[in-house]
């Protein structure tokens, strides 16, 4: 189990990752989500431009994930299992989060799908189908909390 908290993982390594080898096995879950936001640094500022990442239509989403509980803390985790990124989220980052497509929610989640099947599973994402626009740099504050931080510039 990891000593601090991990907000993402290699998916190509967490089946192997001591920190993430055991959660691979037989703590998998999903996260929802309806988007996501990534940065890239402005040419005209060098400041950090927030980008909002959704599906099409809005729809909701579920990334892959791991979960694990340090009983010492008494703190119950998650973690996002990331790939290599596809068009269009090249234009943004080298790596985004798996988005596993829901036929296979039920297989990853079986505590009877072994940890090889569960790294085939991941494969079959909707990362490649993914929508963005820019938005305003409010975002980047904790304190920014409008319904508009998903509004396109």
């Amino acid at each position: 189990m990891p000593k601090a908290t991990l907000f993402n993982a290699r998916s190509e390594s967490a089946p192997t990752t001591p920190a993430f080898r055991d959660a691979f096995k037989s703590r998998r879950c999903l996260i929802p989500a309806d988007g996501f936001y990534e940065w890239t640094v402005s040419t005209e500022d060098g400041k950090k431009d927030p980008w909002y990442i959704f599906q099409p239509g809005g729809a909701p989403f579920s990334f892959a994930g791991l979960w694990a509980h340090n009983e010492k803390l008494g703190v119950t985790s998650c973690t996002i299992l990331t790939a290599a990124a596809e068009a269009p989220m090249t234009q943004l980052h080298d790596r985004q989060p798996v988005i596993l497509d829901p036929e296979y929610y039920d297989a990853w989640l079986s505590g009877e799908t072994t940890a090889p099947q569960a790294a085939d599973l991941l494969k079959h994402h909707l990362d490649g189908h993914l929508q963005f626009h820019r938005v305003c740099r409010d975002v980047n504050s904790s304190k920014f909390q409008e319904a508009t931080a998903i509004n396109p510039l």
